[in-house]
């Protein structure tokens, strides 16, 4: 079991443990992940913009998951950092971030949810696919997925 819960700060260090641990799965060995700037302080590059990031939660109170997002318009918001901890996969956590951020969406006036991924990232290859996405333009190795939000 677990919980989708609004980021809190006494996450933050089981949030980027789950976030290199993601990483370091999908990444080359031979690149060491480093956190990004948006993860180290979520609340100026998250909710003071007026946007969202979630957690997953497990029984034991720790991080299994994150998802955030970055509106670009009145219309238009990105999915960021939709990462799973590795030993918690294909438990069903990225579909309910994922459908969290869509209600979310919808109650904003959403009308597009875009996604930007590796191509390199085969499992989210196949996630976004399986949840309505479609390919909106390849770049060099970067894939950019839309779905249209209803």
């Amino acid at each position: 079991m677990f919980k989708i819960t609004t980021y809190s700060p006494q996450y933050k260090t089981d949030m980027h443990h789950c976030f290199l641990s993601a990483r370091e799965a999908i990444e080359p060995k031979e690149t060491t992940p480093k956190l990004r700037d948006d993860l180290l302080d979520i609340q100026k590059h998250y909710f003071d913009k007026n946007d969202m990031f979630w957690l997953a939660i497990n029984e034991e109170d720790r991080v299994i998951g994150m998802l955030g997002t970055s509106t670009v318009s009145a219309t238009d918001m990105w999915l960021k950092r939709l990462y799973i901890k590795p030993s918690e996969k294909r438990q069903g956590i990225a579909s309910v971030l994922l459908a969290t951020a869509e209600d979310y969406a919808k109650a904003k006036g959403i009308k597009t949810i875009h996604t930007r991924f590796k191509d390199s990232y085969t499992e989210a290859a196949h996630f976004y696919p399986a949840k309505g996405f479609i390919e909106a333009e390849r770049i060099d190795s970067l894939r950019h997925l839309i779905k249209k939000v209803i």
